[in-house]
């Protein structure tokens, strides 16, 4: 397959204005091109420069690490000291394994000792930096720039092409190289600058693609549920949340957030990921409670006079509770078992089916990209196409909300660094 390919030349047509204003001098040849100067193109170009490689890092944006400035509020939530495989779906369960055991999440935290950076947990084993996500950058870029990696900005890319063991990039400046790693992410944040360009260049490798989909991302609801949670916008509540009739996906237990849209919140983006299209929520707003029809029937004793609201309210943020009971006007003793049945379904196992989601313009991350089956799961080379690597966002490789998507572009960045 490799000599097969070894003659084959493979032009990327990418439209754009300055495809026709492309230099025509004879390109500078690296050893290692990479596209994108996000979290896993810095990795992968640093970990490549310090081995010795010359090193070619394109970016079309006119800063480098846009997603990384904008991280957890811009105090970078770099990664998870819990991180673990079950954190990440892809169709491959156990593609990310390889990557994930060889750069550890205390890696990344050693690299960033070793520049004065500190940081702190904040939740669930989510660590933020100190400094902010400006210094996260930073550390990055330093490290690129002692390992003599080039960082071109601006860059637009034209077309790809690949003849005799060497993939030429042209665009403003035209480059070759022996390794080309595209890390230019997937479909998440678009103002941010995000475009299809890793899938289309995979798809004209003839690599296959698992349908990119929103994830980490609010839902929204149908008019009615909607006009009801627009009176709770901004209230939020802990929950578990966990996707109804499928035993194999994840629930989480955070806090969601009542929206002018519908939810979102921690708990929801989280099992955003793991929801398909016509699959229904079950919300359980009293995880403490083991069992809520028995907690309301004691509560019904010992506080009989009481307002239903003013009870759920001793749990609930009061708007939420009032909204639950507002069905039930009167008292705790004047409901009957059947009532006290539906006010713990309420409760507990609130059913709702989402009528979509708010997109990839809010959406954190992309489900879906380039197969995994394509690629190698140690070195993350294309299988079929010799010297093409494809890391970070745009692989199918999705993980939980908290630093599990940031070190996934390390391990896979480190990766491909050390095999290029």
């Amino acid at each position: 397959m490799a000599d097969q390919f070894a003659s084959y030349a493979l032009a990327l047509k990418v439209a754009h204005p300055m495809s026709n204003q492309r230099s025509h001098q004879t390109p500078d040849h690296f050893d290692v091109i990479v596209i994108g100067a996000g979290a896993a193109g810095l990795m992968c170009a640093m970990v490549a420069g310090e081995r010795g490689k010359r090193v070619l890092l394109l970016e079309r944006n006119k800063k480098p690490g846009a997603k990384i400035l904008i991280s957890g509020g811009g105090r970078c939530n770099f990664t998870n000291q819990d991180v673990v495989p079950t954190a990440y779906i892809s169709e491959n369960p156990h593609f990310a394994k390889s990557a994930l055991s060889r750069y550890t999440p205390w890696g990344f935290m050693d690299l960033l000792t070793r520049h004065g950076v500190s940081w702190h947990e904040k939740t669930l084993g989510q660590l933020f930096c100190d400094q902010g996500a400006k210094a996260v950058l930073k550390v990055l870029l330093d490290e690129c720039a002692a390992a003599g990696v080039t960082i071109r900005l601006e860059s637009d890319i034209s077309d790809i092409s690949y003849a005799g063991g060497i993939h030429t990039v042209r665009g403003n400046e035209d480059a070759t190289a022996t390794k080309l790693v595209i890390a230019s992410g997937g479909l998440s944040i678009p103002q941010m600058g995000a475009t299809d360009f890793a899938y289309r260049v995979a798809r004209q490798y003839g690599l296959k693609i698992i349908e990119p989909r929103p994830a980490l991302v609010p839902l929204v609801f149908e008019r009615e549920i909607v006009e009801d949670m627009k009176a709770l916008a901004g209230v939020s509540a802990d929950s578990r949340v966990s996707v109804v009739g499928d035993r194999s996906a994840a629930s989480f237990r955070e806090n969601l957030l009542f929206t002018h849209r519908g939810l979102s919140g921690p708990a929801i983006l989280q099992i955003s990921s793991y929801l398909k299209p016509g699959g229904a929520l079950s919300i359980d707003m009293l995880p403490d409670e083991v069992d809520v029809t028995a907690w309301l029937k004691q509560q019904r004793l010992d506080c009989a006079k009481a307002t239903v609201a003013s009870v759920i309210s001793k749990r609930l943020p009061s708007r939420l509770a009032e909204q639950i009971a507002v069905s039930q006007p009167g008292n705790m003793a004047s409901l009957s078992n059947g009532d006290i049945d539906t006010l713990a379904n309420r409760l507990s196992r609130w059913t709702l089916t989402p009528t979509g989601t708010e997109g990839f313009k809010k959406a954190e991350v992309t489900r879906g990209g380039v197969s995994t089956a394509e690629l190698s799961s140690k070195t993350m080379e294309a299988k079929r196409c010799p010297g093409l690597y494809f890391i970070g966002e745009c692989v199918d490789v999705t993980g939980w909300l908290g630093g599990y998507n940031f070190q996934w572009a390390w391990a896979s960045g480190y990766a491909a660094g050390t095999a290029v």
